[in-house]
C-alpha cells in the first residue's frame, strides 16, 4: 500500500509555510484529474490528515497543487507563482513524501523520505 505526504518550508522566511491550501489529485484513464483530498498546512507546514488512514492508492500519475498566492498575500509578499503543481508517479508500494521548498520567486521539490 502506498501513502503520500508533503510539507512546505518557506526558505525566504526560514519557517514552515502555514495555511497553504493543498489538493491531491490522481490522473484518470481519460487524462483528466480527479480530486482525492484537500487540506491546508498547519503551523509545521504539514497536512497530517491529508488522506484518511487505510486509503489505498494505486500505481499511476498523481499531482499535488499548492495554492500559494493567499499564503504570500497574508505575509505582505507578492509571489511570482500563484500556484505550483507537482506531478509524480507512484510505481510501487511505499511512502511518497513530496516536500516543497518555497520562496516568492522560485521553488524546489524532491522525493523525500
Amino acid at each position: 500500500m502506498s501513502t503520500i505526504s508533503t510539507h512546505i518550508l518557506d526558505t525566504a522566511r526560514g519557517l514552515p509555510a502555514n495555511g497553504v491550501r493543498i489538493t491531491l489529485q490522481r490522473s484518470t484513464a481519460g487524462h483528466t484529474w480527479e480530486d482525492l483530498a484537500m487540506g491546508s498546512t498547519n503551523a509545521d507546514g504539514r497536512v497530517p490528515d491529508l488522506l484518511p488512514l487505510g486509503t489505498n492508492l494505486v500505481e499511476g500519475m498523481y499531482r499535488i497543487r499548492f495554492d500559494v498566492s493567499t499564503y504570500f498575500s497574508n505575509h505582505g509578499t507578492k509571489g511570482f507563482y500563484p500556484y505550483i503543481e507537482v506531478v509524480f508517479e507512484l510505481a510501487e508500494d511505499g511512502h511518497y513524501h513530496v516536500p516543497l521548498l518555497l520562496s516568492p520567486w522560485g521553488y524546489s521539490t524532491y522525493r523525500g523520505s
